[in-house]
């Protein structure tokens, strides 16, 4: 049978996907077909596993990419808590109107099942969020980071419940993992030295499933709590982007079995499917909460407009919360399909909606507006460039040397753009005019003033997609001017002549002349210093 849950689940994805839709709604749409045939999570527990250890990778991914003073943010601890609150409030007394309506999933049930109901409601996904802003490549955005931070909090609020529900005190032994960032040093060491290759992708594993996941449940706490907390110890490394990225296809893989398990819980009935429908009803409701508490924190409207789309869904930590409950009793065992069910619709709704949410953006921008608390959010404001002439995208050795050069040869005004503060500082303490903004990130355009009198954008950030994305939105943006670009691959330079670039520098092939030309100057000059003793000497000699 293993070779169809293949096939099935491959077919499935395909078929979602060209419709323009993510491929994990197939992936549940394959655990229902799965089901049909038969099979549930008992006859396949590897599936199980494997979902288990997904989320525990993508915890574990998330934490190498998080900036713990984030979630100390006004506007991600807050946010979060008051969306919490809002919902529960919003949802128990509708939950218990459509239980006197005569919905019979719901007259029976007790207002503290009711409460538990709304707590598992009020999550939004983080796998479907990260994946949505993976695609957009916006994980480093100022909306995708507060998205991920209020995720964060909303997840540490689920395994506070699932640790508390568990009935038992964490061990004693659990105080010592307070102790964890004293090993910081003997763990860098370690990760210094497994070098980029396979012990790379073994370490991470290692420090995700044993150091994290295993250490923490061994003390009676949650193993994706720890998977998250070891990841944020490692966030600070160097390599914390490289081994996130070798990760990446094992924690997509194992992902695909966490959707497949959520289809394999059981066909829903007519009346189920309605019921999830009427609580997809309610995302718009957690989509507005969201964009008036941001806006309210003061946030940007667009920050704000995309934060919620990118939050508004369930999640599949609900799914948890109410796997615990129905396994304690405490909720009837329907309610997971009908959850399941209401999950995978609320994915229908929230694709398109991301998927649109600029255009929208623009549709209703002078609505919006209206709702910003000024002044706003200090990340969030408009970035001023001046009047410059010149324009460098990316200020590190080379950007700093192109800066150098124009500044000597050339008049009129130069403005460096880095995202790294540490180096806009160095280089505001060296006099060059440099402000802090990611040309990656969509953000960065949209808050950026214009700049008539540019003439020249002179692209030198490390990664060729953030300059091919910086090349569209300078079109967007209608400029005219010339456009220059660095490249460390031929096939690079192509992509980008082809996108409108005017000139593009190879940064080996120029490297390998300059280098050549650097030795046929010193040969010369050891030629002319040779000539000059020859002559010395003869003169001396006479």
């Amino acid at each position: 049978m293993e070779p169809a849950i293949l096939i099935i689940t491959l077919t499935c994805g395909i078929l979602v996907s060209r419709i323009g839709l993510p491929p994990l709604i197939g992936y549940l749409v394959a655990g229902f077909i799965l089901f049909l045939f038969g099979l549930d999570e008992t006859s396949l527990p590897l599936l199980e596993q494997l979902a288990n250890l997904g989320v525990t990778l993508l915890l574990f991914a998330i934490g190498l990419k998080l900036d713990l003073r984030s979630l100390f943010k006004v506007e991600v601890w807050a946010g979060s808590s008051l969306h919490l609150i809002g919902s529960m409030l919003f949802l128990v007394p509708l939950l218990k109107l459509l239980g006197l309506l005569g919905l019979e999933q719901l007259s029976g049930l007790a207002l503290d099942q009711l409460a538990l109901l709304a707590f598992a409601l009020s999550f939004s996904s983080t796998i479907f969020a990260v994946k949505v802003l993976e695609d957009k490549g916006d994980m480093q955005s100022l909306y995708g980071r507060v998205a991920i931070g209020i995720l964060i909090m909303q997840d540490i609020f689920a395994v506070a419940f699932l640790t508390i529900s568990k009935g038992d005190m964490p061990s004693i032994w659990a105080l010592g993992l307070l102790l964890l960032p004293l090993a910081k040093p003997l763990i860098y060491k370690a990760f210094d030295r497994v070098g980029h290759g396979e012990l790379l992708v073994l370490f991470g594993l290692v420090m995700a499933l044993v150091v994290g996941a295993g250490l923490f449940e061994l003390v009676g706490l949650k193993p994706d709590l720890g998977a998250l907390v070891i990841g944020i110890l490692l966030a600070g490394h160097a390599k914390s982007s490289e081994l996130a990225k070798s990760l990446f296809y094992f924690k997509e893989l194992f992902l695909v079995a966490f959707f497949l398990t959520v289809g394999l819980n059981g066909l829903p009935s007519f009346s189920d499917i309605g019921l999830a429908a009427v609580l997809v009803l309610v995302v718009p409701i957690k989509i507005v909460l969201f964009l008036y508490l941001l806006t309210y924190f003061k946030l940007r409207s667009r920050t704000s407009l995309m934060t919620s789309f990118n939050l508004g869904n369930y999640s599949e930590f609900g799914l948890i919360v109410a796997a615990v409950a129905t396994s304690k009793g405490w909720l009837p065992a329907h309610w997971m399909v009908i959850l399941a069910v209401a999950l995978s619709l609320s994915f229908l709704f929230a694709a398109p909606l991301n998927a649109a949410s600029s255009r929208l953006y623009q549709k209703y921008q002078s609505r919006l507006q209206k709702l910003e608390r000024h002044p706003l959010h200090p990340e969030d404001r408009p970035i001023r460039v001046g009047n410059p002439r010149f324009l460098i995208l990316g200020m590190g050795r080379i950007g700093s040397g192109a800066y150098d050069e124009l500044a000597n040869k050339f008049e009129g005004e130069i403005l460096g753009i880095e995202h790294k503060q540490e180096l806009v500082d160095f280089h505001r303490a060296e006099g060059r005019n440099v402000v802090q903004g990611d040309a990656s990130d969509t953000d960065f355009w949209e808050k950026l003033d214009r700049a008539p009198n540019l003439e020249l954008v002179l692209l030198a950030m490390p990664h060729h997609t953030g300059n091919e994305f910086a090349v569209e939105q300078l079109k967007r943006l209608d400029y005219q001017g010339k456009l220059s670009a660095i490249v460390q691959y031929s096939e690079d330079a192509i992509s980008l002549k082809e996108a409108g670039v005017h000139s593009v520098f190879n940064l080996y092939e120029a490297a390998g002349a300059g280098f050549v030309e650097h030795v046929v100057h010193e040969l010369k000059s050891g030629q002319q210093h040779e000539a000059d003793i020859v002559i010395e000497t003869q003169a001396n000699a006479s």
